[in-house]
């Protein structure tokens, strides 16, 4: 198979998590400490790939200056689009209570929630095909960290978005949407920077890097601290070393 294929193909399979986790929130109403204790998991399993992953690589690949540059660029890029996308109703996207506006009570909310969803996951997807880059394979333990970390993503912002009254167009038109920016994300990663120095893969890795741990700041430990603050911790401390297991094994 083509390497651009695969990763069209890697970042599909991620985005379909969001997709999967959805159509969970749709179908079952899922106790709210069950939806947090996942999230938890979700993002210490993030962070571990962030760590082991992502930012070795960066480092590994393009040095320490353009790793620490791309690393705060990707932070600043993504607190700021967020202070944006909150101001216009997009805050709580993550949020499983109802804490999320309806259109009628923020207009244009829904469009800000969509595009907030969209922005999480790009950083997430553009790693699986700068990482085909590099080495040539996906690596199965960021494969794994999104995959994992976007089912609770996915579910846990669809049933805010069900008690704030959004339709089930809107609600799978957006995840399917995702899925589908998250396959052309990760193609985006292998082509556009194909014949790249390394300097400049070291800087993109480390810019989807930064953007992953201030969305995880900004969205996904807040609501898995919301329900089950007492746990959060060691769930989130378990999911770091499995997705670290998942690394040292693979490697």
């Amino acid at each position: 198979m083509p390497m651009w294929l695969q990763a069209l193909m890697w970042g599909s399979v991620a985005g379909g998590a969001l997709v999967m986790g959805a159509g969970i929130a749709w179908l079952w109403k899922v106790p709210a400490k069950i939806v947090s204790t996942v999230m938890a998991f979700g993002a210490g399993v993030l962070i571990s790939a962030l760590a082991f992953e992502l930012v070795g690589e960066a480092v590994e690949t393009g040095g320490l200056l353009p790793t620490i540059f791309g690393f705060l660029l990707g932070a600043l890029i993504f607190v700021g689009s967020n202070v944006l996308l909150a101001r216009a109703g997009a805050r709580h996207r993550k949020r499983s209570g109802g804490k999320q506006p309806s259109e009628k009570d923020s207009p244009g909310s829904g469009t800000a929630i969509a595009i907030g969803a969209l922005i999480d996951g790009i950083p997430e997807s553009v790693v699986l095909g700068v990482g085909l880059l590099v080495s040539g394979t996906v690596s199965p333990a960021m494969l794994a960290a999104v995959f994992i970390s976007n089912v609770p993503e996915g579910l846990s912002s669809t049933a805010g978005m069900k008690k704030s009254g959004r339709s089930p167009a809107y609600i799978f038109c957006t995840w399917i949407g995702i899925a589908v920016f998250s396959g052309l994300a990760a193609l985006l990663g292998y082509t556009a920077l194909e014949n790249a120095p390394a300097e400049a893969i070291g800087f993109i890795t480390a810019i989807a890097a930064g953007g992953i741990l201030a969305m995880l700041a900004d969205t996904m430990i807040p609501e898995a601290f919301e329900e089950h603050h007492n746990l959060t911790g060691l769930t989130a401390s378990v999911g770091f070393l499995a997705a670290f297991s998942i690394h040292y094994l693979g490697g």
